[in-house]
C-alpha cells in the first residue's frame, strides 16, 4: 500500500516559486520597483480586492477556500503602508456597485466597471503617498473568446481615465496586469507608466505573489511568451482569425506563427519581443561554445549577475536558417535553459541543448529534393544566444555542406481545398504560394494497420490483474470481452459519474459494470490545466495558469509544482487530469489562452513534457490537449481549420509530438473542430497514422466533452452523439462522455450496429479495448480495485471547512419525484452545504422546491446560493422564520444524466428539510432566453 505525504506548505511554495517566477517585468524606468520597505502607497483599481485567480469554463472552476488579492497581499506583507483613506473609497463604491459575474458559462464579463475617479481625489492622494500601483484585470474563456473592444482585449474608458489622472499626479506609477492574456499595450507610450509587470492569473496564492514581487522579496524573472505587437492589425492572423459568422478558419500565415513573422517581415511592428522580461539586477553571459554531439547542437556559457540583489536567468537560444527551396523564418527557438538564483557579482555555467530536429523545416511536398519530411538545408546557421526573438547577446555559427531529410515523414494531415499560405519572396519580403493539397486517401487503406481479429473465447475467469501480474495475457484477456461489452468500453460516462469521484469530469473504462466485474478499473478524470474541478463543491489547489507557467522557462519548478498536484489528484482519487491545454496562442483573442503555453510550440512541449513527467513519477497522468488547432472559442463545435501540412508539423502539432516522445504522454484528448474538412473524433490520419504510426504513441485518445464526430447533429443540446463507430474506425479510442454506460444503454450509440453490418470489425474494436486496457492497468484505480489504496496524508491544509465532503453518496432519480430528506443528510443550520447527488433519463426544465425553518426572526436574511456543476445559477433569500417551515422555489436545466446540486448558506441559522423536484418541460430557445434573462442559469 503505497503513501504519500502532501505537504501543502512545500505544495504552496512550489506554486509561489512558479508565479514569481513567471511574472513579466515589461518596464521600469528609474527602478521604481521594487517598493522600498516602508513605503507609502496609494492602491488603485477596483479589482485591487477581486483577484482573477484563472480564467473561465472547465479550466478555471477550481473551489477554493480563500483567493489571495492583491492588498490582502500587500497587506500581509508588512513592508509597504496603504493608504487607508483610499481604500475606504474604493470599499464603499465596490459596496454600491457589486461586481458583476455574467449569467454563467460562456456569458461571463471579461472586465468589471472601474470605479471613476477625480482629478481631485487623485491629485491629493499623490499628496500623501510615494507610490501608486494601478490594477487592471482581465478574464476570458472556454467558449468565450476575448474581443478587439474595450473592457476586453483594451482598456476601458475608466481605467484609461484612472491611468492618465494617476500618472498625470504621480511621479511613481506602477501598472499590474492580473489577466490570463496579453492584452493592448498602446496605453503604456501614451501615459508612460514608470513599472508595468505582467503578473497574470496565478490561482488562489496570487496577490501574496504580487506583493513578494512589488516589495522585492522576489525578483521578478519571467519572459513574454507571446509577442505584444504594437496594434491589433500587426498580428499576422488577425485578418483570418474566425469571428461570429464563420465556420471556417483559414491559416494563411502558416508557419510564420508570432515571433517567426515579426522578425521576418515587420519588425517595427513589435512592442515587446517575445522572450522580453527585465529583472532588479542586470547579467552578462559570455564565454559561449558549442559543440556537435550526437544529433544535437550543445552550447555553453557563463552567466554572471551584475547587479546588486540575487536573481535568476533564462538564456533562450534562437537560429536563424539559411534559405533555401523551403521558406524559412529568421528566428526559431530551439533551445533554453535557467539559471539558480545567482548572489550579486556570482557567476552560473549554463549548457543547452538542441536536438537538430528543432533546426529542420517540414518539406510537405519534396521540393528540396530529399522527399517528404524534416529537412535540413546546406547553409550557414545562426545561433542567437541569449536576449529575445529581436536582439540576442551573443552570435555563433555552424555550416552544413548538404541538405539532409533526418526524418522521412510521409505526408498525411494535408488540406483537401487550395488556398494561399505566407513565404519569403525572392526580395526577402512577405509573399504567397499555393499550399500543397491531399495527393491519397489513406482511409481506404485503414484495415492493413489493424492487428488480426482475437478469436472470441467467452469468459474464462481472467482478470486484468492476471495480465498485470504476467499470468495471462492481454490478448486471453480481451478473447472474453463479448461484442456488446467492445462497444460499451470506447465510451465514457459523466458528468459527475457515481462510478468514480463524485463531481469529475467523468470515468472510462471499467464503468461498464460487466467490464468491472472482470476487473477492469473505472478510471476518473478531472478538469483542468489550473486545479482540479470537482463539482460536488470539494476544495482543491488553484495553480498558475498555463501562460504564467511557461512564462517562468523554468522546467524544474514546474515539475515540482506538478509533483505535489499528482499527489493532490491520489487523495482525491483522479488518474487522469485534463490538461495541459497545448494549442498555440495564434492570435491574443482567443479566450483560452490562459490555459494554453505560448505561440512557441518547443517551449509548449517542453512544458507540458514536465507536467507530465512530474504526475508519472506518483503514478497519475495528463490529458494533453486540445488534438489540435483548436485555436479559437468561437463556435469551435462547428470550426473548419484549414491549414498546411507544413504549419501543422511545426507549429500546431510539434509540441504535441514532444509531449508523446520526450515526456512519455499517454492520454490526448482530440479538439471539437475539424481538421481540413474531417472532425478531429473521427480523424483516421491524425488518430492513427500520424500519432500512432509515425510518432510511435502507445496510449489512450478520447474525444471531447459531446464532441461532433462525423457532422453536426440538429439539436442544439445534443449531448447522446451516436456515431461512435466512425470514432473508433480512427482509433480515437474513447468518446466522452454518455449519460449511461452500461448494457441497457447499448442502443443510445451506432457502435454495435455497425459490428452487426459489418462497417466497423470486431479487430478495431479489439484493438480500442488494448489501448483502453494497457492505460487503466497502470493507474491508481487499478491499485484501489485490487485492494492497493494508496493512503495519503496531509500537513497543514488550507481548506479549513472540510464540511463539504467529495462524495455524494447516492443519487436521486428525479423523474420519480421523490422527496430528498435533506435533513437526514446534513445540518445545514450549522453552515455546512448540502450535497446532493441527482440523475435522470428525461433532459429539460425542472423545479426544485426547497422547505427549510429558521429559528432566527422574520428580518434576518440569509442568501443560500445553487450551484449546478459548480455553477452558481441562482441566489435564494431565506428570512428567519421563528421555526415556521418556508418555502422557495427554483428552476434548473438538467443536460446531463449525472448531476451534482451544491447548496452553500452564506451563513448559518438556516436548516434545510426536504427538496423535491417537479419536471416542467423540455429546453426550447423561449424556455433559455426566459432563464437567462432572469438570471437564473
Amino acid at each position: 500500500m503505497p503513501e504519500y505525504i502532501l505537504d501543502w506548505n512545500k505544495y504552496t511554495k512550489a506554486a509561489m516559486d512558479v508565479a514569481t517566477e513567471g511574472a513579466v517585468l515589461l518596464e521600469n524606468r528609474d527602478n521604481v520597483l521594487p517598493l522600498a520597505d516602508g513605503a507609502r502607497v496609494a492602491l488603485f483599481g477596483r479589482m485591487q480586492t477581486h483577484y482573477y485567480k484563472s480564467g473561465t469554463g472547465s479550466g478555471g472552476m477550481v473551489n477554493v477556500e480563500h483567493v489571495v488579492d492583491i492588498r490582502e497581499g500587500l497587506k500581509d506583507s508588512g513592508r509597504v503602508v496603504l493608504d487607508e483613506e483610499l481604500m475606504g473609497i474604493y470599499d464603499k463604491w465596490d459596496e454600491e456597485n457589486p461586481v458583476d459575474p455574467g449569467i454563467g458559462w460562456g456569458n461571463e464579463r471579461w472586465s468589471q466597471e472601474e470605479m471613476p475617479v477625480t482629478e481631485e481625489l487623485v491629485k491629493s492622494v499623490s499628496m500623501r503617498n510615494d507610490t501608486a500601483v494601478i490594477v487592471i484585470a482581465r478574464t476570458a474563456g472556454e467558449d468565450r473568446d476575448n474581443s478587439y473592444s474595450k473592457g476586453s482585449l483594451s482598456l476601458q474608458d475608466g481605467e484609461e481615465e484612472l491611468i492618465r489622472l494617476v500618472t498625470e499626479a504621480f511621479a511613481k506609477t506602477v501598472v499590474l496586469l492580473n489577466t490570463g492574456n496579453i492584452i493592448d499595450m498602446s496605453f503604456v507610450k501614451k501615459y508612460r507608466p514608470q513599472a508595468v509587470m505582467y503578473i497574470w492569473q496565478c490561482g488562489m496564492i496570487g496577490g501574496t505573489a504580487a506583493a513578494k514581487l512589488l516589495t522585492g522579496e522576489e525578483n521578478p524573472s519571467g519572459l513574454l511568451t507571446d509577442t505584444i505587437a504594437r496594434t491589433f492589425d500587426d498580428y499576422p492572423s488577425t485578418p483570418y482569425f474566425g469571428d461570429q459568422d464563420s465556420v471556417r478558419d483559414q491559416y494563411t500565415e502558416d508557419i510564420f506563427v508570432g515571433y517567426r513573422y515579426f522578425t521576418t517581415f515587420n519588425r517595427a511592428a513589435v512592442m515587446y519581443p517575445f522572450g522580453y522580461g527585465l529583472s532588479y539586477t542586470t547579467f552578462d553571459i559570455s564565454g559561449a561554445q558549442f559543440v556537435m554531439k550526437d544529433g544535437k547542437v550543445i552550447v555553453a556559457a557563463r552567466v554572471t549577475n551584475l547587479g546588486e540583489v540575487p536573481g535568476k536567468k533564462t538564456v533562450l537560444l534562437f537560429a536563424d536558417p539559411p534559405a533555401g527551396a523551403l521558406a524559412k523564418p529568421s528566428r526559431v527557438l530551439v533551445g533554453f535553459t535557467k539559471t539558480y538564483e545567482i548572489m550579486p557579482g556570482g557567476t552560473c555555467p549554463i549548457e543547452i541543448e538542441a536536438d537538430m530536429k528543432s533546426f529542420a523545416s517540414f518539406d510537405d511536398d519534396g521540393r528540396a529534393g530529399c522527399g517528404t519530411g524534416w529537412i535540413l538545408e546546406k547553409g550557414i546557421y545562426d545561433l542567437h544566444i541569449g536576449g529575445d526573438s529581436l536582439n540576442s547577446d551573443i552570435v555563433l555559427s555552424f555550416t552544413l555542406d548538404e541538405t539532409r531529410n533526418i526524418e522521412a515523414v510521409e505526408p498525411v494531415m494535408a488540406p483537401v481545398e487550395e488556398f494561399e499560405r505566407f513565404t519569403v519572396g525572392d526580395d526577402g519580403k512577405l509573399a504567397f504560394e499555393k499550399v500543397p493539397t491531399r495527393t491519397k486517401d489513406y482511409y481506404s487503406e485503414r484495415f492493413s494497420l489493424v492487428p488480426p481479429e482475437i478469436p472470441q473465447t467467452g469468459d474464462k475467469g481472467i482478470k486484468l490483474i492476471d495480465v498485470k501480474n504476467g499470468k495471462a495475457s492481454m490478448d486471453d484477456f480481451i478473447a472474453q470481452i463479448s461484442d456488446e461489452d467492445l462497444c460499451l468500453i470506447i465510451r465514457g460516462e459523466g458528468m459527475s459519474c457515481p462510478k468514480v469521484t463524485t463531481g469529475t469530469a467523468g470515468g472510462f473504462a471499467g464503468v461498464d459494470p460487466v467490464l468491472n466485474a472482470m476487473g477492469v478499473p473505472a478510471c476518473c478524470c478531472s478538469d483542468g490545466p489550473s486545479g482540479m474541478r470537482i463539482d460536488s463543491g470539494k476544495k482543491a489547489f488553484s495553480i498558475p495558469n498555463g501562460t504564467c507557467i511557461a512564462s517562468t522557462f523554468n522546467l524544474k519548478a514546474v515539475e515540482s509544482l506538478f509533483g505535489w498536484f499528482g499527489i493532490e489528484m491520489i487523495s482525491n482519487r483522479v488518474d487522469t487530469i485534463l490538461g495541459p491545454g497545448m494549442n498555440i496562442h495564434r492570435h491574443p483573442l482567443n479566450g483560452r489562452n490562459f490555459e494554453y503555453f505560448s505561440e512557441d510550440p518547443l517551449l509548449s512541449g517542453k512544458m507540458a513534457s514536465a507536467q507530465i513527467k512530474a504526475l508519472e513519477q506518483n503514478g497519475v497522468t495528463a490529458t494533453i490537449k486540445h488534438f489540435c488547432v483548436n485555436n479559437r472559442e468561437t463556435r469551435r463545435r462547428d470550426m473548419d481549420s484549414v491549414v498546411s501540412e507544413r504549419a501543422l508539423r511545426e507549429i500546431y502539432l510539434r509540441g504535441f509530438e514532444i509531449a508523446v516522445r520526450e515526456g512519455g504522454a499517454r492520454s490526448i484528448m482530440t479538439s471539437y473542430n475539424k481538421i481540413n474538412g474531417t472532425y478531429a473524433a473521427s480523424h483516421y490520419e491524425l488518430n492513427t497514422l500520424l500519432l500512432r504510426e509515425q510518432w510511435g504513441y502507445k496510449g489512450i485518445t478520447m474525444t471531447d466533452w459531446w464532441a461532433y464526430i462525423v457532422g453536426t447533429p440538429p439539436a442544439n443540446m445534443h449531448h447522446e452523439l451516436r456515431d461512435h463507430a466512425a470514432m473508433a474506425r480512427a482509433q480515437n479510442d474513447l468518446y466522452m462522455v454518455c449519460s449511461s454506460v452500461d448494457p441497457a444503454h447499448l442502443a443510445d450509440s451506432d457502435c454495435y450496429d455497425e459490428l452487426m453490418a459489418g462497417n466497423i470489425t470486431r479487430a478495431e474494436l479489439q484493438r480500442n479495448a488494448r489501448n483502453i486496457l494497457n492505460f487503466a492497468m497502470n493507474t491508481p484505480a487499478m491499485d484501489r480495485l485490487n485492494g492497493d489504496k494508496a493512503v495519503v496524508n496531509g500537513i497543514d491544509c488550507p481548506f479549513h471547512d472540510e464540511s463539504v465532503d467529495v462524495d455524494a453518496n447516492y443519487f436521486y432519480d428525479i423523474e420519480a419525484n421523490p422527496v430528498i430528506n435533506v435533513l437526514e443528510q446534513v445540518d445545514t443550520s450549522t453552515g455546512k452545504d448540502m450535497i446532493i447527488g441527482i440523475s435522470c433519463e428525461t433532459n429539460g426544465v425542472y423545479e426544485m422546491e426547497f422547505t427549510a425553518s429558521s429559528e432566527l426572526n422574520e428580518l434576518a436574511q440569509i442568501p443560500m446560493t445553487l450551484y449546478f456543476t459548480s455553477i452558481p445559477f441562482v441566489v435564494l433569500t431565506w428570512n428567519g422564520t421563528e421555526g415556521r417551515d418556508d418555502t422557495r422555489t427554483a428552476k434548473v436545466i438538467v443536460n446531463s444524466r449525472h448531476v451534482v446540486l451544491r447548496a452553500h448558506l452564506g451563513g448559518p441559522g438556516v436548516r434545510l428539510k426536504t427538496l423535491k423536484f417537479k419536471f416542467v418541460s423540455a429546453v426550447t430557445q423561449e424556455i433559455m432566453d426566459e432563464i437567462l434573462r432572469k438570471g437564473e442559469q
